[in-house]
């Protein structure tokens, strides 16, 4: 959240934050600087933002959908100036070459839009970290912090929850059994649910969501019987996805229901990570083929401000997409929540 970077900043660079005039994200500035702004133009035009990226840096309200210049200027130390919030899809400036530019928008809200995310339908994706988000009609309050109450690119919202131990688990766990990602798949397809009691908490570096910044890995459940490879391998696996799964659980608590998943990432290649999610989240999963969804979603905005459309283009994912169902398993979730839970003393 760019806020705490702002106190950053005042607390370690003050001459620093002192000087500074003006706050924008950078693609705010990239923007700008297109359309021919600059610090040492004259009649430069006004910065803009929207309402996804602006949901990042802790000064926005989605709800109200304005700035709160209050919690910025109260986290710089003095007021600063900021980005005019502009429409979804709104042609914000046009290049010296006359290119329209629209006002961009975050990572996360960029793959929603180059997804083409509906109403009940939650993603999941496993990269280094992991994140769950889904589109809403109405924003998110969530009091324990667990769901960041972002805003979309498309005047709707974004609720989403992100953690820090994901595909790395998985990598990790390879690395400890001497194989790569596809065989470490091969194994944990090779092991009954629940690893025949081995269960992983895959804090390996500490957690965001939940907030336990000193915790880390834990094994339980090791016996002379279950202390094989695929079970290892089984663990880590059902590990990531539960996590995942808890973060699923954080947006129903936002009354966000998941019909389905939409299952993205560089581990949603794994055949055991397809093969298990159903199991662990309990609803049917979708995969679509990899693809650069942010980048996309950016194609997607342009075309819609180019076409000037009340609503954004008809968009559907290029290719395929794999469907993976299979009865839950809740037993694997309620194994790994005893561990989570009986952990929390721990940090």
């Amino acid at each position: 959240f760019t806020v705490t970077k702002l106190r950053w900043l005042a607390e370690h660079e003050p001459g620093n934050a002192a000087r500074t005039a003006r706050v924008m994200l950078p693609h705010d500035w990239l923007t700008w600087r297109l359309a021919g702004g600059g610090p040492d133009v004259v009649d430069a035009p006004e910065p803009a933002t929207d309402r996804g990226d602006a949901s990042g840096t802790g000064y926005f309200s989605p709800a109200a959908g304005r700035w709160l210049p209050e919690l910025a200027e109260a986290a710089l130390g003095k007021p600063a100036g900021l980005p005019r919030l502009a429409a979804p899809a709104e042609i914000v400036g046009r290049t010296a070459g006359g290119a329209a530019l629209s006002a961009g928008t975050g990572d996360n809200m960029g793959a929603a839009l180059g997804l083409g995310l509906g109403l009940g339908e939650v993603v999941v994706s496993i990269g280094t970290s992991g994140t769950a988000y889904a589109v809403a009609a109405t924003p998110a309050a969530d009091e324990s912090g667990a769901v960041a109450g972002f805003a979309d690119a498309t005047g709707r919202f974004l609720p989403l929850v992100a953690t820090i131990n994901a595909a790395r688990v998985l990598t990790v766990t390879a690395r400890m059994l001497g194989t790569d990602a596809s065989g470490l798949s091969r194994l944990a397809l090779a092991a009954p649910p629940g690893a025949q009691g081995l269960v992983l908490l895959p804090y390996l570096d500490g957690e965001r969501s939940p907030n336990r910044p000193g915790a880390s890995g834990v094994l339980r459940g090791l016996t002379s019987t279950n202390s094989t490879q695929e079970n290892l391998a089984r663990a880590a696996v059902e590990a990531v996805l539960c996590s995942l799964a808890d973060a699923i659980g954080n947006l129903a608590d936002c009354g966000i229901t998941a019909q389905r998943v939409i299952l993205i990432g560089g581990a949603a290649r794994s055949e055991a990570v397809r093969q298990v999610a159903p199991m662990i989240f309990g609803v049917p999963v979708t995969v679509p083929e990899p693809a650069e969804y942010v980048a996309l979603g950016a194609a997607r905005q342009a075309a819609w401000a180019l076409s000037g459309a009340a609503e954004p283009p008809s968009w559907a994912p290029a290719g395929t997409s794999a469907e993976y169902t299979a009865e839950a398993t809740p037993e694997v979730r309620a194994q790994y929540g005893a561990l989570r839970d009986a952990t929390v003393a721990w940090g």
